[in-house]
């Protein structure tokens, strides 16, 4: 398909670079098969049904964004996917002054050899040591914001506990799965109140989820791989939750491309551990999910061709505007969507 298809116009003004507090506070825009209403993630245990079950993703975003030099030479690094305990794929800033061999110096008695030059002009980074990289990284690492925020304001102390989600527990992603900073102890009270479920799954986000589509047509665009996970117990239990007659709700497009790379034609969920680069556009048959539960996405981009799969693109780009007309915030730390298709694969 033309990316052109997934274009709007997003006034600068409609990026939210805090997020709601409380956080459950945010505005909902509730899409349930042709009806729209305007609503506030609180209400959620009112628009969901005894029986259905939210899913979401528990990676914890790690201090991925790195600064440091290789000689003169400032040199940026954004870690993207891990490759064994001590590597690293990352986007390198000022790529030209680095090559294969080279030691990047970020402070705090923390380096970095550029082991490998990848086709993408990304670099596989060995962080040599006994200590955990992880440690390393809290140490000489920030939050990696996304650039539509951080490119109008410095990363801060506030940054650490807004960027990360209640279920936040597995170590590894490095953007969060936004959907979930919707939710708070009060709000899970709530539903299980409703009868409505949860569990989690963990998918480590990375450059799959949020680097921008260059191509012209969606056929050309290659997904970056990201790692995850659905253990046994919580397959069956997402299973029999369709199979009682439930719906299974992504909370984030994260849980819901892990969980369809998971399911099989015959939309049964199977354990899954492994890397996934799966591409979902308009005309996907959805086999694993019932809704989704989202924050609104950039024009062109990947997550919005994944939505516009889900419910039709005419149908959001029309929500899309009644979103920008009506106020609502977008992005990471904006308001959500809850999408609803109505019918079951």
């Amino acid at each position: 398909m033309n990316v052109d298809l997934f274009d709007f116009e997003l006034p600068p003004e409609r990026i939210a670079l805090r997020p709601a507090s409380p956080r459950d506070s945010a505005r909902l825009l509730l899409l349930d098969g042709d009806k729209t209403q305007d609503r506030i993630v609180t209400d959620l245990p009112a628009l969901l049904r005894t029986g259905d079950m939210l899913v979401f993703n528990d990676t914890r975003v790690i201090p991925a964004q790195l600064e440091g030099t290789r000689g003169e030479a400032r040199i940026g690094a954004t870690l993207h996917k891990r490759e064994g305990p001590r590597h690293w794929i990352a986007f390198i800033r000022n790529a030209k002054r680095l090559k294969v061999g080279d030691t990047i110096d970020f402070g705090n008695a923390v380096t970095a050899t550029a082991e490998a030059r990848h086709d993408d002009g990304s670099f596989t980074l060995f962080f040599p040591g006994e200590e955990p990289v992880e440690l390393l990284l809290e140490r000489a690492g920030r939050m990696p914001l996304p650039p539509y925020i951080a490119a109008k304001r410095p990363t801060d102390a506030r940054d650490a506990d807004d960027y990360q989600t209640m279920f936040a527990n597995e170590p590894g992603a490095v953007a969060a799965p936004t959907a979930a900073l919707h939710f708070t102890p009060e709000l899970i009270a709530a539903l299980d109140a409703a009868g409505i479920g949860h569990t989690t799954l963990t998918l480590h986000v990375g450059a799959g989820t949020f680097l921008p589509v260059k191509a012209d047509d969606t056929d050309d665009h290659k997904m970056h791989a990201e790692w995850g996970r659905i253990d046994a117990n919580t397959a069956d239990r997402l299973n029999a939750v369709r199979t009682a007659g439930g719906r299974v709700i992504a909370v984030g497009t994260t849980s819901l491309r892990l969980i369809e790379s998971a399911a099989g034609e015959d939309n049964v969920i199977r354990p899954f551990e492994g890397d996934t680069a799966i591409f979902i556009t308009p005309g996907y048959r959805f086999r694993g999910i019932d809704g989704l539960l989202t924050n609104f996405h950039l024009p062109r981009s990947t997550l919005f061709m994944l939505v516009s799969a889900l419910m039709g693109l005419d149908r959001m780009q029309a929500a899309y505007a009644h979103a920008i007309a009506s106020g609502y915030r977008f992005y990471s730390y904006g308001d959500a969507s809850l999408l609803l298709p109505g019918v079951r694969s």
